[in-house]
């Protein structure tokens, strides 16, 4: 491998990473790079061959015991050469350790298992634009006593104490870029100074993804799904769903929406203790 070599992702690199997650039909967020940078800075690498890029793969570091692996991608050139086994190795030692996840496409899930990652649910991604009256869409109502607000108007310190409920480590950095970057578009469903759920739009080069989507009822998940989709050009939305939460799947299915994409949430250890019943849309699938 003479000339191959793994460095740190500059800015511009974050950019290309971006473009090419776009070009496998990943559909990651226009503005989601900022908010990974400031989630773990050292924790997205490049491999380049004689100062050419040709590889990518972040691994993000949060707090002392967890670790994330996304954005693993070889350029088709160079696939079957060993240079993303190389920087997949890299980014493993980076998070050596620790309990790791990461969400894994059909065709790579294999080679996931012989790195040690066990399958515990799948992540569907549902797109559309929800049905108005659809089946599962008001059969609770949001609730008595239920608000839905503008999520910058709660103390911060709130929305990153329930964000924790759903997520195996605090992440405030991450978390505050997320919900606050421009374009976005995050709500939060409030009853009695209680958040009961919480939902993030971004414009994508496809449709608009949704994620986090938290709510402690389908009802609260479909209110926020449908205000949340009021803030898109044309009302389609793309919501990663954990299967493991049924009434999240039955939610989706009852809107209208259809699946269009699929990976494998997995583990090196046993999943992480969260409120996977009030997740009905994950963050994302590259930092988890």
């Amino acid at each position: 491998m003479t000339g191959f070599e793994i460095t740190g992702a500059s800015a511009a690199d974050m950019e290309m990473i971006r473009t090419w997650a776009d070009e496998e039909g990943w559909n990651p967020g226009d503005s989601d790079r900022f908010a990974f940078a400031v989630a773990d800075p050292a924790g997205f690498l490049v491999g380049r061959i004689d100062g050419e890029p040709v590889a990518c793969i972040s691994a993000v570091r949060y707090g002392s015991a967890f670790g994330f692996i996304g954005f693993y991608i070889a350029r088709p050139a160079v696939r079957g050469r060993g240079y993303g086994i190389r920087l997949w190795q890299t980014g493993m030692e980076r998070l050596d350790g620790r309990l790791v996840g990461l969400d894994g496409v059909v065709d790579q899930q294999d080679n996931y298992r012989k790195s040690g990652f066990r399958s515990a649910w799948n992540n569907v991604r549902y797109e559309g634009a929800p049905r108005v009256n659809g089946a599962g869409a008001g059969a609770e109502g949001v609730g008595v006593g239920v608000e839905v607000v503008d999520a910058a108007s709660l103390p911060f310190g709130q929305l990153a104490a329930y964000d924790r409920r759903f997520f195996p480590a605090s992440r405030d950095a991450f978390l505050s870029a997320w919900t606050g970057l421009p374009g976005r578009t995050a709500l939060a469903a409030v009853r009695d100074g209680r958040i009961e759920g919480l939902g993030v739009i971004r414009p994508c080069s496809g449709a608009s993804r949704i994620g986090p989507l938290y709510a402690s009822t389908p009802g609260i998940a479909a209110a926020l799904l449908h205000r949340l989709a009021e803030h898109t050009p044309d009302g389609a939305v793309a919501v990663d769903v954990p299967d493991a939460n049924p009434a999240a799947t039955a939610l989706m299915a009852g809107l209208g929406l259809a699946p269009s994409f699929e990976a494998a949430r997995m583990y090196t250890g046993p999943a992480p203790e969260v409120e996977l019943a009030g997740v009905y849309g994950v963050t994302s699938l590259e930092l988890g």
